[in-house]
């Protein structure tokens, strides 16, 4: 019996989970909720329904998991608390410096309505923290970095696209090449938020817009830009269609830590990630944690989820059989 599945918000995280269910054959996409005239949604998938999110209470006995692709600057801080009272959820909320306050409100309301809210399920946070997590603990003495690019971050794209007067907008997320290389060679340098990560923004801005006033509301963002050495470009809406239509990204998680009797021997473990579709990536992270979701609350677990409380079986449509062969 499969799992019946709805997806709120059918950007380009939407489409990357609807992509998904392809692979995942024990998954079947039921709906698609919009907060568009539904008739002008065109979803990739025949006979899927798109609703209106007005409509949505009327589908609590007909799927399994929601899963909310919004975007974590004004979206997903009101959308996950909201939607959990109703069903199982699944988020990728990815504001790092929030993401307890953001835990904490989704698990009153999943505790309260017997519901399992996995939240943050990316790559990072999501497999990244796994990566942080797991150096840490096999290593504790030791120090974690984490390198995002060159790629197209999705949130932080997302938050510029919601400043006053833009049209559209991409944000790279560059690493810093001469930092990088000195943690892998294992040196541990103590690297400033600036020393680790550039930011530059291709933005389009609307017709009159005030181009000074969108800048600065981009280097200032506190979360997102304030910290870093950020740039701005105004493109055409053209060039960005042509230059930045693609949505590659990656990054990697480095641990260095040492062990022996006085930590003489020294070790360094890397996650790296090299991806074509980060909207893709994300939305097969995001629907394999919808799996783990549903089987949680089966068991009569409710509340809030991180990918660090979820059993890796969980997350897998493999039997344990397959599992214990293929994977230990």
């Amino acid at each position: 019996m499969s799992i019946e599945v709805g997806i709120l918000g059918y950007g380009n995280v939407g489409r990357g989970v609807e992509y998904a269910f392809g692979q995942n054959p024990d998954m079947h996409l039921a709906a698609v909720f919009t907060r568009r005239d539904p008739a002008t949604v065109s979803v990739e998938t025949a006979g899927v329904a798109v609703v209106s999110t007005e409509d949505i209470a009327a589908w609590t006995d007909k799927i399994d998991v929601l899963i909310l692709c919004g975007g974590s600057a004004t979206d997903l801080p009101k959308q996950t608390p909201q939607f959990t009272a109703l069903f199982n959820t699944v988020d990728s909320f990815d504001t790092h410096a929030n993401i307890p306050a953001h835990f904490a409100a989704v698990d009153a309301v999943a505790r309260q309505a017997g519901k399992i809210s996995v939240i943050s399920c990316g790559w990072d946070p999501g497999m990244f923290s796994l990566a942080r997590f797991y150096g840490d603990a096999v290593l504790p003495a030791g120090k974690s970095y984490t390198f995002w690019g060159k790629g197209i971050s999705q949130g932080h794209s997302d938050a510029i696209r919601r400043i006053e007067g833009v049209l559209d907008a991409r944000q790279y997320t560059v690493p810093v090449a001469e930092a990088l290389a000195a943690v892998q060679r294992g040196e541990c340098p103590e690297l400033t938020t600036a020393q680790k990560h550039e930011r530059e923004c291709f933005v389009v801005a609307k017709p009159g817009a005030d181009l000074e006033k969108i800048r600065e509301s981009i280097v200032t963002m506190p979360n997102y830009f304030a910290d870093y050495h950020t740039t701005v470009h105004f493109i055409t809406e053209e060039e960005l269609l042509r230059d930045h239509g693609e949505f590659p990204h990656g990054g990697a998680v480095i641990r260095s830590g040492v062990t022996g009797k006085d930590g003489e021997h020294r070790h360094t473990v890397e996650y790296k990630l090299t991806l074509d579709s980060n909207p893709e990536f994300t939305g097969s992270i995001l629907l394999a944690c919808a799996r783990a979701a549903v089987r949680m609350q089966q068991e009569g677990q409710s509340g809030c989820r991180t990918l660090l409380d979820i059993p890796p079986v969980y997350l897998s449509a493999r039997s344990r059989e397959q599992l214990l062969k293929e994977f230990v």
